[in-house]
């Protein structure tokens, strides 16, 4: 009778075991490696801004939600202080020395949009390799990884370029010169100089006219002429780029086309939002990549008049809340689609908060809480070490913590691999996969040494000791 029964039961469990085992295998690939992925950049934020991570006055309860349902990491690395280095380094997984985003002067970020620096046509994005895996991708925000390298429109750097399907947003970055009631930014010193210059030149003209007409001093027309036509001509040298800034920097772009010159601040808030939810209704049905790239809490901090005087820390604190309510907008758009446990979310700033960023009185910085330095010190944890959390329901645990080094270029081979892609093997991926360590799989961080430069110069390493 035992017998019988053994029989009976296998013969049920076999067919069982049969089909599961006949299941097509891309339906199980396709749930298990390759999840819509939504990855959420602030711009210039502090570690100390964000609720989940110690403050108590500025109120992020869209990005603190995040952290209760998914896993925080408190030491989360950039690989530069500032945002064209650090940004080339999270797209390509490298340091930005190796694609040669970083630089040995003052100029350390890219300056100008019609500039021929920008990332190298031949380094390979992680958003390039979601694209082959049959990714929808796009980019909405800022961009600042340049645009053309010859002449204008062969769009070498842009974000098309990279392996972005889709770009809504503005390929440079926010500067006060966007904003018309803001004191210029651009080379601000620099400008003043010249302007001065511009005045003795035109003080030494017009006296040494006066004393010709007046007879005091014995100079030739044909001399003032000179010295007038030079004078007009140093003038025009360079007020006919820095007096046009807010016109050839501050654009918005849709792929390769330019729909704002200059861009209307008062809608860019909007315009940002609408693109980024319209991509995921677009994208809902096959998996897609989404990297919104806020242009907050960038100075000049643009917020809406909504969000004007709600928070304690003025027009920055203002800034930061309606960012968090972006972000919310954004997960509400994903919770709508059904796509909640299939989509996994980052979020992260790009380096640490802009202490020393004052106008008059205003503060217009972030906080980077316990930790010493800001933006553009990369031996200072407060230049480096920013917020970092992931969300994906039933497969990361909620309400973790995690205390291991990580960093913004291990977001590379972690999404590379969840897309089913391979990572280049001719050049070196500094990037780590993430996910076992986000899974609870494993309990210590890859990372040996952390390499932390100012330009080309290397300021400090964080020594993470194996077995330790």
């Amino acid at each position: 009778a035992s017998f019988l029964l053994l029989c009976s039961r296998t013969s049920l469990v076999a067919p069982l075991i049969l089909g599961l085992l006949l299941q097509p295998p891309l339906t199980q690939l396709s749930i298990v490696t390759q999840p819509n992925i939504v990855l959420l950049m602030a711009d210039d934020l502090g570690i100390g801004d964000v609720g989940c991570y110690g403050n108590d006055t500025i109120r992020t309860p869209n990005i603190d939600r995040l952290a209760k349902e998914g896993v925080k990491l408190t030491q989360h690395i950039t690989a530069a202080p500032l945002c064209t280095p650090s940004r080339a380094a999270f797209l390509t997984g490298r340091y930005p020395l190796r694609s040669g985003m970083d630089a040995i002067n003052n100029y350390r970020v890219i300056f100008w949009n019609g500039g021929s620096g920008g990332l190298p046509p031949n380094e390979t994005t992680f958003a390039k390799i979601l694209q082959q895996q049959g990714y929808s991708t796009g980019l909405i925000g800022k961009w600042h990884q340049g645009v053309n390298c010859e002449f204008r429109n062969d769009h070498c750097h842009h974000p098309l370029n990279h392996g972005f399907d889709y770009f809504y947003g503005m390929p440079f970055t926010l500067i006060s010169d966007c904003q018309p009631t803001e004191t210029p930014e651009m080379d601000r010193v620099f400008r003043r100089k010249l302007w001065v210059y511009t005045q003795t030149i035109g003080l030494v003209t017009l006296t040494a006219a006066l004393g010709r007409l007046t007879g005091l001093i014995s100079v030739r027309w044909k001399t003032l002429t000179c010295l007038a036509g030079f004078s007009l001509l140093f003038f025009i040298s360079w007020f006919s780029s820095y007096g046009f800034v807010r016109y050839w920097n501050c654009i918005m772009m849709r792929n390769h086309e330019v729909t704002e010159q200059p861009m209307v601040t008062d809608r860019t808030t909007s315009l940002i939002l609408r693109e980024s939810i319209s991509f995921i209704e677009r994208n809902k049905h096959k998996p897609f990549l989404l990297f919104l790239s806020f242009l907050h809490s960038h100075t000049p901090l643009l917020t809406t008049e909504k969000f004007l005087g709600r928070s304690s820390h003025g027009l920055y604190g203002d800034n930061v809340e309606e960012m968090d309510w972006m972000v919310g907008q954004v997960l509400d758009a994903i919770d709508k689609e059904g796509l909640k446990n299939t989509t996994l979310v980052y979020f992260a700033s790009d380096h640490g908060g802009w202490l020393e960023r004052q106008e008059g009185k205003r503060q217009l910085g972030g906080w980077n809480g316990i930790y010493r330095g800001g933006k553009a010190m990369g031996g200072w944890e407060g230049g480096i070490r920013v917020p970092g959390i992931f969300r994906w329901p039933g497969v990361l645990p909620a309400g973790t913590v995690i205390d291991e080094p990580t960093s913004l270029m291990d977001i590379y081979p972690t999404v590379v691999h969840l897309a089913g892609g391979v990572l280049p093997q001719d050049r070196v991926i500094d990037g780590r996969d993430l996910m076992p360590l986000l899974r609870g799989t494993v309990e210590r961080s890859e990372h040996e040494f952390l390499f932390h430069y100012c330009g080309v110069h290397l300021h400090a390493v964080r020594w993470h000791q194996k077995d330790s």
